[in-house]
Order: C-alpha cells, then structure tokens, then sequence
C-alpha cells in the first residue's frame, strides 16, 4: 500500500520538506520523485514556475493492518494501546498491550478472533496476495495452545479406554488443527472433523472403531426373578402341598394335587395331562 501527497516549492528540497509534511512523516521516512523543476524568472521579473515534487511512503501488509487495529480498538474506548508487529514468513504476529485489555479476547478468544478475521482483510488487500495476521494479548494464543494439547491427549486416551467416540464443542479451523496434531501423539486414536459452519468440531475415537457394546441382562434375569426363579420355567411354591409347574421343553403340565403312593406316606406324581 502506498501513500503519496504532492507539494510545491522554490526548490525541490522545499517541495519534498513540504510533501513529508502533508504524510506526517520525517524526510528520512519517504521516497520522492520529481514532477517538474522549478524555472527561474527571466531578468528576475517574468514567467518561472515552482518545483514540484510527489512524496511517498510504502506501508507492508503488517502495517496497514495495525494502524486499522489501532483505530478499531479505539473506537472500542481503548487509548495508549500499543501494537508490536513480528514478521513472519507469509505473515505477522500483532501483539497488543496496554491497560485493561483483557475483554478484548472475549468468550474462548471470540473477540480476539473476529478482531483477527477483520485485520487479516485488510492487510490482505495491501498486495492482493495472501497474508496471514494473528492477534494476541498477553501471550493468550500459547496458553489457550497448550489447554487443547492437553484437551486432545486427555479425551485420547478416555475413548481407548471407553472403546467409544468423544465429541468436542464446536472450535475455528485454527484450534481444530491443534486438536487434531495432540491426537496423533496418543497411539490407536484418531480424530475428524464433523458438522457444518459454525457447529463444525472435532470427534476422537479409536483407530479400528468403537467397540460392540456388552450385552444387557439385567433386564431378563429381573424377568426371571419375577416367574420365581433363575432357572427355565422358574418354579413357585405356595402354602400347603400344592406345586404349579410347567416344562418348556416337552409342553406338558403336571397335576396339581400330588398322588400319594399306596402304603406310604411318599406323595407320587400320577397322570399326566398333555396342555389343551
């Protein structure tokens, strides 16, 4: 991005001082080229015409992207904020100091991003060509690096255990790349990413898939309990001599007043009767 004023003077270093002036820079700042010569009057008296030189200044991407923080942030009630630019390779680091600027990150570092998405627009129209900016406050990106680390590992090593999938709230591209890299380290997990937009996050779970759930018997072993037994056709006795039965294996019911034996005391089964 350039920025460029004009100015006139009887000399061209009139004109340049006159110029750097108008951009608010020292002379040792801008570049200049000249428009027109000036030309002497003839005998002192006729015609002649001033110098006239174009100043300017070249702004990098990184720039042009903090001076538009600078004024957001102030239209934000912020004064005496201070923006340090570190270059990096296809991009730069914006770091932000000053008083009470803690609200700036906002909710898991919302505003901080939506800050960082406006800022990388700008200075990605600088060039026409992509620049990546990243915003941070009080070394905020590293921290909040280091809690997904430690997220990723963590919810690793519960779905090995678990044999299931764990799902994580939705995050940026940016923090989904971070889960994915702590998931790799933790051997027989996998990660991916599911849903749409705003509601796009990351799923852990082993590497060959979750595992058959046990089968519950809790449920047929109450059922059981409630026919008077754990056994097949479950047996219930009441008061006195009298027995309900009934086989599932051959389908036939036994009487229900035992038959004593003649003689003897010792009750004895007699008919049978085949089920109707």
């Amino acid at each position: 991005m350039i920025k460029e004023a004009i100015a006139s003077g009887d000399t061209v270093e009139q004109a340049f001082e006159q110029a750097c002036q108008m951009l608010g820079v020292e002379s040792h700042e801008a570049e200049f080229e000249i428009l027109e010569m000036p030309v002497k009057k003839t005998f002192g008296l006729f015609g002649g015409s001033p110098a006239k030189v174009r100043a300017f200044i070249k702004s990098s991407p990184a720039e042009t992207a903090a001076a538009y923080l600078k004024k957001i942030v102030s239209g934000m009630g912020l004064r005496d904020i201070e923006v340090e630019i570190q270059e990096e390779e296809n991009g730069a680091l914006l770091s932000l100091s000053g008083e009470d600027i803690g609200f700036i990150i906002g909710h898991r570092g919302e505003t901080l991003d939506a800050l960082q998405y406006l800022t990388g627009l700008v200075a990605n129209h600088v060039d026409n060509t992509y620049y990546r900016i990243t915003l941070d406050i009080g070394n905020y990106r590293e921290k909040r690096k280091e809690t997904l680390e430690i997220l990723g590992r963590k919810m690793a090593a519960k779905a090995l255990k678990t044999g299931r999938n764990c799902s994580l709230e939705p995050m940026n591209p940016y923090e989904r790349r971070i889960i994915h890299t702590a998931v790799q380290e933790v051997e027989g997990a996998k990660s991916w990413s599911e849903g749409e937009d705003m509601a796009r996050h990351v799923v852990i779970g082993p590497e060959e898939g979750e595992r058959p759930q046990r089968r519950n018997n809790h449920f047929r072993n109450n059922s059981n309990n409630r026919r008077g037994g754990s056994g097949k056709g479950g047996n219930y006795r009441g008061s006195g001599n009298h027995t309900h039965s009934r086989s599932e294996n051959t389908g036939f019911r036994r009487s229900e007043t035992p038959v004593k034996r003649d003689g003897g005391d010792m009750p004895l089964y007699g008919k049978i009767d085949r089920k109707r």
